[in-house]
């Protein structure tokens, strides 16, 4: 992802071939906003496996069939995969530190609101990670957002 003007992007071309695959996504600057887009989907992804995992558990049913039961259809996702392993097998060791996703997603929530949109799920998705950050997990992994989710669900 990568933001500049046309000819500055053709220019680069040479130099981008040796980066690997390259996607112009706007003027300069636009490849930033794309990339905070990718956190904010991912971020949101991870809390919605994280609330279907809990909800599966609390209903009576093991979440691992109930993941592997999943896996190849509309609900899968490398997030899916993943996240909802590390969740079910608690395995919150960093791969990405959940103290990075509340800056990411605070970052969203500000560019959001300076562009006068209304951001519902960002802002819960936030609320969840700045949850996880201010009990003493801001340096587990992002699956670690269902230890949050289970702390206010008693």
């Amino acid at each position: 992802m990568a933001g500049a003007e046309a000819d500055t992007m053709d220019a680069l071309k040479p130099v981008f071939a040796a980066l690997g695959r390259v996607t112009h996504v706007g003027p300069a600057g636009a490849g930033s906003l794309a990339k905070l887009v990718i956190q904010l989907i991912v971020a949101t992804n991870i809390c919605a496996v994280a609330e279907a995992l809990l909800l599966a558990e609390r209903g009576g049913a093991d979440p691992a069939p109930v993941r592997e039961a999943l896996l190849g259809g509309f609900a899968d996702s490398a997030v899916f995969r993943q996240h909802g392993r590390r969740m079910i097998e608690a395995d919150f060791v960093p791969g990405g530190p959940a103290k990075y996703q509340v800056k990411d997603t605070g970052t969203a929530l500000a560019l959001a609101a300076s562009l006068g949109l209304a951001s519902t799920i960002a802002t819960e998705v936030d609320r969840i990670f700045r949850g996880l950050v201010d009990h003493f997990g801001g340096d587990l992994d992002n699956s670690a957002a269902i230890l949050e989710l289970q702390r206010v669900n008693p």
